[in-house]
């Protein structure tokens, strides 16, 4: 005997027979799907410490030159080291790596820093001169160029730790006298970008991993 079924009953049977058919077709489906995971963050670059020791312009630089380069490159390194959150300062009155090498070793693993360095900074060329600009006979042009050369020396080990290059050459338009503030405006600019290459350049390199030596 066939006994009528209500139309509400009949739908109700009929989408808990299909979600009873669907649920583990999903999970199948589920199983064979490649597991996935959060993304990893990437490594945090690694920090260090940078003393700046000492300033040498190259014999061949021209000593008024050299007065206007060498302490425009001593504040522009310090103020880099400062500012950089990649470059961590050791505090006040750290160990004397010489004598208690693994006192100061301890300070840069508690300061999470992965090497310390002795900066050196060869100024290589620094030169000035000023030409004509055709049409404008009340006008000049300044150029001012800047190259030096940076070295650290890793601490304690006292070995060679990095090397970074930095050259710049600032153009501007100046009246028929050289103003000072013109030549100040010059000296600052090229000081900022040749220091701000090197240093880029140096912390480059140290971020590389050493070539494996072919056996």
């Amino acid at each position: 005997m066939n006994a009528s079924v209500p139309r509400s009953v009949w739908k109700a049977g009929m989408m808990t027979s299909m979600r009873a058919l669907l649920l583990p077709a999903l999970l199948l489906g589920l199983i064979g799907l490649p597991t996935l995971r959060p993304s990893t963050a990437e490594a945090a670059p690694k920090k260090y410490n940078f003393e700046l020791v000492r300033v040498i312009p190259k014999p061949e630089v021209a000593a008024e030159l050299a007065k206007v380069a060498v302490p425009r490159i001593e504040g522009v390194i310090k103020a880099g080291i400062t500012a950089s959150p990649r470059l961590v300062s050791l505090g006040d009155n750290p160990p004397d790596p010489k004598t208690k090498p693994d006192a100061f070793k301890a300070l840069l693993a508690k300061k999470g820093i992965a090497s310390a360095y002795r900066v050196t900074v060869d100024v290589a060329d620094a030169t000035e001169e000023l030409q004509p600009i055709d049409g404008k006979p009340s006008s000049q042009r300044l150029v001012v160029h800047l190259s030096i050369h940076m070295l650290g020396e890793n601490v304690p080990a006292m070995t060679m730790g990095f090397s970074g290059d930095g050259s710049a050459t600032i153009k501007i338009e100046i009246g028929k006298k050289v103003r000072a503030r013109d030549r100040e405006y010059a000296w600052d600019e090229v000081a900022k970008l040749a220091v701000d290459k090197a240093l880029d350049e140096s912390l480059k390199q140290l971020d590389t991993p050493p070539k494996k030596k072919k056996k």
